[in-house]
């Protein structure tokens, strides 16, 4: 049975088995990625920015005779945000090619389709089920990355220290855990503005406005997820001349997350971003003892940041794909299959 269902009121018991299926997932197909523990799932899967809504469902197996509900053996939710849904999928193993999937799929995309989007997103991990999966249903690959992981305790600290000291005089660096102090903010967030128009994929937008930027942080924070800033500031002026922020999920505190790493145009070529992503390193060795894993996504073309990235260690592990198709053609498709 598919319900819509709502993480922010649902039983510990439900949140615990959308979990289990979240693990199996992953045991199956990633299983080098750490498990996700329960800590802040909930907030996780219910809090949004102002202005998105997230609509979940959940699919079932037979209630107990005493009533209540059964385990949860699926999960989707659909991120509404600018004028795309954004979808995410999850079928246990133990259920897959059951049809299962493709009725999830179709509850999400008619919801979508009466809210008036008209066309659907997906983010899908190369060599996994899912990318024969959403090719059959006609989604179409739009935008192609590479993950990288860095394994903490192949690093050399000693190097790393070096990299990090070897920013021109002109700059220094500096670090905010939780985020930039708020006098900062408008700075930061022209530093951003400045590289929108670099092909970094719709589905993980990021926020160039201060206010969105104020509201990204708290975002972050109330979903349980931990940013951490570094900021290359040059001396003359003040300016925020690069960033880099990475953020550290409680549901998996092993393994964190490279978000933006951008050096403004004109402060290219001082040896900004190497020195700003090690910086980075060295105060996530002391600010998340657990940590032992940052994984960072690059666009192929950006040889630039591949170079640096290989030169802290990073290793290249598969493509993440974004899919996307239309809305009504989805729906027309998923009914006639019925």
């Amino acid at each position: 049975m598919v319900r819509e269902w709502d993480p922010r009121t649902a039983s510990s018991a439900e949140i615990g088995s959308v979990l289990d299926t979240l693990n199996a997932v992953l045991a199956a197909d990633l299983p080098q990625d750490p498990p996700w523990r329960e800590d802040s799932l909930r907030e996780y899967l219910s809090e949004v920015m102002p202005g998105e809504r997230r609509i979940s469902w959940v699919a079932e197996d037979d209630p107990p005779a005493g009533g209540g509900h059964g385990t949860i053996l699926g999960h989707v939710h659909v991120l509404l945000l600018g004028d795309i849904g954004v979808l995410e999928v999850l079928v246990h193993p133990a259920v897959r090619r059951s049809g299962l999937g493709r009725e999830l799929v179709r509850t999400a995309a008619r919801r979508v389709y009466q809210e008036g989007f008209q066309s659907i997103g997906v983010e899908v991990v190369g060599d996994t089920p899912a990318i024969g999966f959403y090719s059959s249903l006609g989604f179409t690959r739009e935008y192609v990355e590479t993950r990288s992981v860095l394994d903490l305790g192949t690093v050399d600290w000693t190097a790393l220290t070096e990299m990090a000291a070897g920013v021109d005089p002109g700059y220094h660096l500096e670090f905010y855990p939780g985020g930039p102090s708020d006098d900062l903010i408008e700075a930061y967030a022209r530093a951003k503005a400045e590289v929108r128009d670099v092909d970094d994929g719709e589905l993980r937008p990021s926020s160039y406005d201060p206010q969105r930027l104020r509201d990204s942080l708290d975002t972050l924070h109330r979903r349980g997820m931990k940013p951490y800033i570094v900021l290359a500031l040059q001396e003359r002026t003040g300016t925020v001349a690069g960033l880099t922020e990475v953020v550290v999920p409680v549901q998996h505190p092993t393994r964190a997350d490279q978000y933006d790493t951008i050096v403004v145009r004109d402060h290219q070529g001082y040896g900004i971003d190497r020195a700003i992503k090690a910086r980075m390193l060295l105060e996530l060795r002391s600010a998340e003892p657990e940590l032992t894993e940052v994984q960072t996504w690059n666009a192929q073309a950006n040889e630039a940041m591949l170079k640096v990235n290989a030169e802290l260690g990073y290793q290249a592990d598969r493509d993440w794909c974004e899919y996307s198709v239309d809305v009504a053609e989805l729906v027309h498709r998923l009914d006639a299959q019925r």
